[in-house]
């Protein structure tokens, strides 16, 4: 069986310098910045109560939120969502930002970044979590590569997206196989598909893949060496709201997981019905279409607090924050009792 769909995925602490901190650690595509806290707004402008606003990527994560929507849960729910595209995680956060969005998919690191100066972003759920069967990140190496295992990965660089959800994986992956901290090198290929590319024509001697250009690439030859699957604590995307909507409308964030689960037994139940849907908003690859099957989305719960004290401390020790984000700042599990 082919592995299925994740995506990358990946702080609000004011002003200019963040936004271009934010663009740079999810794209990878800048020098890397410090987020230094500056002043900020109080709080980011919210829709109406009753309404949400959510930032969705194309990618499998949002695909259950698409479900919601064809199948009328949210207005069962009396609850009026728009769903809000974006092409990236950077755009993502600044729709955020700019307070055009009330909710999204994200993850760890980004949230804590978000979080840097004060709260800003809540997790109230998990939306996937890396399993058997079920990854979401790949380490891979080319297919005519001699490297056969993790262990002969210590002084090679890895391709990865600097500063994110990839790179955090990609480090923790390779410490808890044995890899000595000192001895694990990445290199900064921030664009996934030209990441691909360069894995493909031997150009790079490992990359990190997520899905589903992952899966593409074990298709075409490439070796996996690990995935995410083995230590699935260290890899997860989150449901996340703006604090203001969580503090002052918590009832319009249980409406929505409440039309979220009923999605989420429709995809169990009849996987079928609903993959047209899955092949348009999770942007599956033409050659993965007839394999691809949804993954396994994990019931209500949230991220534990030394999942996220490991996060934010990778975080600190890159010098991106100048002190962890405490866990019941940024995690709210009222939602998942």
């Amino acid at each position: 069986m082919l592995p299925r769909l994740a995506a990358p995925k990946h702080s609000f602490v004011g002003g200019v310098l963040l936004l271009g901190l934010l663009a740079a650690l999810v794209s990878g595509c800048a020098p890397v910045h410090k987020a230094v806290p500056s002043p900020a707004p109080t709080s980011l402008a919210t829709a109406a109560p009753g309404a949400l606003r959510i930032g969705v990527l194309p990618i499998t994560d949002t695909v259950p939120f698409y479900v919601a929507e064809a199948q009328g849960y949210y207005q069962q729910q009396g609850l009026k969502v728009e769903l809000v595209p974006a092409s990236s995680a950077a755009e993502r956060d600044q729709l955020m930002i700019a307070g055009r969005i009330d909710g999204e998919v994200s993850d760890l690191i980004a949230v804590a970044l978000f979080d840097a100066d004060q709260p800003r972003l809540t997790i109230v759920r998990k939306a996937r979590q890396a399993i058997a069967g079920s990854p979401q990140l790949y380490i891979l190496a080319p297919k005519a590569s001699t490297i056969r295992s993790v262990s002969e990965l210590a002084g090679v660089e890895v391709a990865v997206s600097q500063n994110s959800l990839i790179q955090y994986v990609t480090e923790r992956l390779l410490q808890l196989e044995g890899v000595p901290k000192d001895q694990i090198r990445t290199t900064n290929v921030p664009q996934i598909a030209v990441r691909l590319q360069l894995l493909e024509q031997g150009q790079v001697k490992a990359a990190t893949l997520p899905d589903p250009l992952g899966s593409l690439a074990l298709m075409e030859g490439a070796r996996l060496l690990i995935d995410d699957s083995k230590h699935p604590e260290i890899s997860q995307s989150v449901i996340a709201f703006s604090s203001q909507v969580v503090r002052e409308r918590p009832q319009d964030v249980r409406a929505f997981l409440a039309a979220y689960e009923k999605a989420l037994q429709d995809i169990r139940s009849h996987p079928e019905q609903f993959h047209d849907l899955l092949v348009e908003k999770g942007r599956v690859p033409d050659a993965l279409k007839g394999h691809y099957t949804f993954p396994v989305f994990p019931d209500p719960s949230v991220p534990s607090r030394s999942q996220w004290e490991d996060a934010t401390d990778w975080l600190v020790s890159k010098g991106l924050l100048r002190a962890p984000v405490a866990y019941e700042t940024a995690v709210d599990d009222q939602f998942v009792r």
